[in-house]
């Protein structure tokens, strides 16, 4: 379905974009680490467990929009999404997402519906995260972090904005995310 709604976007000069969401506990521990031979290894931590949530989309061309919120990610969050990637946008925008209860809501559709075809959703199979980019997004936010000594609540949302800034403003690095082999129908 991707070449004829990239089609389609096109004719009607729209964005596309992927989106997906995720969390990140305080607890998270990507990487690994060393000791001298004979000690055990030791990892910083606070030992305390808190978490946030983060919204992300990106487009083909390495454009990438973000939120960090402390609440879960239920129908108003997600429509305070939509508003700010729809906000100051001249172009429609094709918003693709994958089965979550939340992007099937009755509020989100008639959220959707209130914006007089600014925004499309799109929405993924079931269980298909494969297929999406923005997965790759989280990869590269977590593996960031994972390596952080974070002791509270504001060095995790710190450290979260930081990195999805980072990201943000590295567009070839968004646009490498689709080149991945099992994005394969999304390239070209």
């Amino acid at each position: 379905d991707f070449p004829k709604i990239s089609a389609r976007a096109k004719a009607e000069r729209a964005q596309v974009f992927f989106a997906d969401e995720a969390g990140i506990r305080s607890d998270y521990h990507a990487g690994t680490t060393w000791a001298p031979k004979g000690q055990t290894p030791k990892v910083r931590t606070t030992g305390a467990r808190f978490g946030l949530n983060m919204i992300s989309a990106i487009s083909r061309t390495g454009k990438m929009r973000f939120m960090v919120t402390e609440s879960s990610v239920g129908a108003d969050v997600f429509c305070q999404f939509i508003d700010r990637l729809v906000h100051k946008s001249r172009k429609k925008i094709y918003l693709i997402v994958d089965g979550h209860p939340v992007h099937r809501s009755k509020k989100v559709q008639e959220h959707v519906e209130s914006l007089n075809g600014k925004i499309v959703l799109i929405k993924f199979p079931a269980y298909s995260p494969e297929t999406n980019p923005d997965e790759l997004v989280w990869n590269t936010v977590k593996s960031k972090i994972g390596r952080s000594f974070i002791s509270g609540p504001d060095v995790l949302k710190s450290k979260a904005i930081g990195a999805l800034r980072w990201l943000q403003k590295s567009p070839h690095l968004i646009k490498a995310f689709f080149d991945h082999p099992e994005l394969a129908y999304i390239s070209g």
